[in-house]
């Protein structure tokens, strides 16, 4: 999946927890950097310690 700087994504954390983050883009190093919607924290996938994954558009709503 290519990702769109700017765009929201629903994720789902390992937990079942589902969140949005925007994607920030890539830094020099080829790392994705994410901004969490609700908080305003951004961070790196390398300080992510949690599994999750981007869920489907229409997935996660309700």
């Amino acid at each position: 999946m290519e990702l769109e700087c700017g765009r929201t994504y629903v994720i789902r954390l390992c937990s079942g927890e589902i969140r949005e983050w925007r994607f920030d883009g890539r830094d020099a190093r080829g790392l994705a950097w994410w901004r969490d919607v609700e908080t305003g924290l951004g961070f790196s996938e390398a300080g992510l310690l949690y599994a999750w994954e981007i869920l489907p558009a229409g997935e996660g709503d309700g």
